[in-house]
């Protein structure tokens, strides 16, 4: 069975370090982070998402560090960027070692490839994959931001190493939910679809207002959704206020519902708290619709 199927929830680590997008070091620091790895531990959350990508190896540096100071070792998953000088499959097994480097562990648990992109052939990478997790370096691979014909490119070669395909990670919330309908056959195909960006950018927690998006690209990137928004945010507040959680938590749940495993950032105490509400939660089917057709 494919490991991540007993994980319902975990945590996205792409603002961790992050100074050019979500402004690491100015409203939030290293210790805000800590706390929020503590109080997703203290919640049961032990899936952990990151990748070198994020922050430049900061994220996996102070996840690593966090790690060692509480003495745990939750399931640890990370990435490889395609950057266009890499070139080789050598690239990616070098990639994964500093990448364990900076975690301080011998294997992690899931490795993905971060984009199917060029000018390296889908089939290099998904055979580096493969020696990745024939070397024990990594206990379990996937991709991520991959086509359902990507996803049969890798599927493929993966298969002739019989080495399965556990995970494709893509951006799905109740704003953005173009892979809904692939959820039923990817999970028959034993393969997890990991949620990024489950809350939208922060769009469904009810701290952003769509009549006064802010500006950079969470407002550009988001402006095209904002009558979603204001459709979805009045039924996320009414649900949540009824169950006693958050509108994050429901927007989560939704997800979980639906068999996805959504990884929501979290750069505080109280994110993670909101964010962990998601587990001791459930919606009714008539909730599920009514979020459907909110959205």
């Amino acid at each position: 069975m494919n490991p991540l199927f007993s994980h319902s929830m975990g945590v996205g680590t792409w603002a961790w370090g992050d100074r050019l997008f979500w402004g690491y070091g100015r409203d939030y620091g290293e210790g805000d982070l800590r706390e929020a790895f503590r109080e997703s531990l203290l919640a049961g959350v032990r899936l952990w998402d990151t990748a070198e990508f994020y922050g430049f190896g900061l994220s996996e540096r102070l996840l690593g560090q966090f790690m060692r100071e509480a003495g745990v070792r939750p399931y640890l998953v990370t990435k490889f960027f395609p950057y266009p000088w890499r070139l080789s499959r050598k690239d990616l097994l070098r990639a994964l070692r500093g990448s364990l480097g900076r975690l301080g562990v011998e294997a992690v648990d899931l490795y993905l490839l971060h984009w199917p992109w060029p000018p390296v052939p889908l089939r290099v990478w998904a055979e580096a994959l493969a020696e990745a997790h024939e070397r024990g370096l990594a206990r379990g691979v996937g991709v991520a931001n991959a086509s359902m014909a990507q996803l049969e490119t890798v599927k493929g070669v993966l298969d002739r190493h019989r080495v399965p395909l556990l995970a494709n990670q893509v951006e799905y919330s109740l704003l953005q939910r173009g892979w809904e309908a692939h959820l039923p056959a990817l999970r028959r195909e034993g393969i997890a679809l990991m949620a990024y960006s489950p809350l939208a950018m922060g769009w469904l927690t009810g701290k952003l207002d769509p009549d006064h998006p802010p500006k950079g690209y969470r407002g550009a990137k988001y402006r095209p959704l904002l009558a979603g928004v204001r459709r979805l945010l009045p039924l996320l507040r009414e649900l949540a206020e009824a169950k006693g959680v958050s509108p994050s938590a429901i927007a989560l749940r939704y997800l979980v519902e639906k068999g996805a495993l959504p990884i929501p950032g979290a750069k505080n105490a109280l994110q993670a708290r909101q964010n962990a509400e998601a587990l001791r939660i459930a919606l009714s089917p008539e909730e599920v619709a009514r979020l459907e057709g909110a959205s």
